[in-house]
């Protein structure tokens, strides 16, 4: 039994943060160069995908910490880091190539948490009942894969970011679509939620 939620947890992990590669893989490009990168990603994403499971699971044992219609305004963050990131970019569009790298370029292990709870909210929205009708036995089975799968996950953006074909594209125009996915998945978060009668 146990090999068959540890096959379901890892479905269903792939299916709900597929789009995180994605997002990962834009965070390396931005942080290209930089030591503290991987760390700041890393932590970062375990960060927000606990938060997400610590929601989940007080949620599938009946103490829901965020009710229904507050889920759709995490849309908020992801769409505030992209505004950011945008106005860089923008101030940032006549630098010569390679000035764009600079120490502080690297990103921070509270906006990476961010943007993955934010996205999270789907998540929740699946975990729960899922959490629910597995029992506390089951429920330790999907945290554990989950955890592990974090790691393969943000592996998998580091590797996509340091393709030759891939890194290239993300150098060049990077700057312009980690602000643009930001804004994006904001946008789709609010809409999908109905936030603000969207």
């Amino acid at each position: 039994m146990s090999l068959g939620i540890i096959g379901q947890a890892a479905v269903l992990f792939a299916v709900t943060n597929v789009d995180d590669i994605v997002v990962l893989a834009l965070f390396f490009a931005q942080g290209a160069g930089h030591r503290s990168t991987t760390r700041n990603i890393a932590a970062g994403q375990y960060l927000g995908f606990a938060a997400i499971l610590a929601v989940s699971v007080a949620a599938a044992f009946g103490a829901t910490f965020l009710p229904d219609e507050v889920i759709p305004y995490l849309g908020l963050l992801p769409l505030a880091l992209g505004i950011k990131a945008g106005v860089q970019a923008w101030r940032h569009r006549h630098d010569p190539e390679g000035d764009e790298e600079t120490p502080d370029k690297a990103p921070r292990i509270l906006e990476v948490a961010s943007v993955t709870f934010a996205n999270g909210g789907d998540n929740i929205g699946v975990y729960v009942p899922v959490f629910a009708t597995a029992g506390a036995t089951g429920m330790t089975f999907y945290v554990a894969v989950f955890l592990v799968l974090v790691a393969v996950w943000v592996a998998a953006g580091r590797y996509f970011a340091t393709r030759p074909l891939i890194a290239k594209a993300l150098s060049r125009w990077g700057h312009i679509v980690l602000p643009v996915v930001l804004i994006g998945l904001g946008l789709l978060i609010l809409i999908e939620g109905g936030a603000f009668g969207l």
